[in-house]
Order: structure tokens, then sequence, then C-alpha cells
């Protein structure tokens, strides 16, 4: 998940630095959204993978 984000950013950068505005605020979206699910599932792995052997 992470990568995909690290990928929209790349994709981001590129289309920033050649002048597709439109492209680059859209990659930097997803990426922002993609950073954000991978947080939380990150953080929920880690709450619940604690969980003490029976």
């Amino acid at each position: 998940m992470i990568g995909w984000a690290i990928l929209f950013f790349v994709i981001a950068i590129a289309a920033g630095i050649t002048g597709f505005f439109w492209l680059a605020s859209a990659a930097a979206a997803i990426a922002k959204v993609l950073f954000f699910v991978f947080l939380v599932l990150f953080i929920v792995s880690l709450v619940f993978g604690r969980r003490g052997r029976a």
C-alpha cells in the first residue's frame, strides 16, 4: 500500500515538473488518500496484532 502511495507521489512530482498540473494534483490527491489508508491499516494491525497467546 505504501508502495502505491510513493508511486503516485513520484507521478505527481514528474507531472508537476513537466507542466501537467491537473495530472499532478490528481496524483497527489490519490497519493494522500493511499497514505492515510496505509497509516490507518498500520495502526489497526499494531493494536490488534499485540494479542497474547492463548
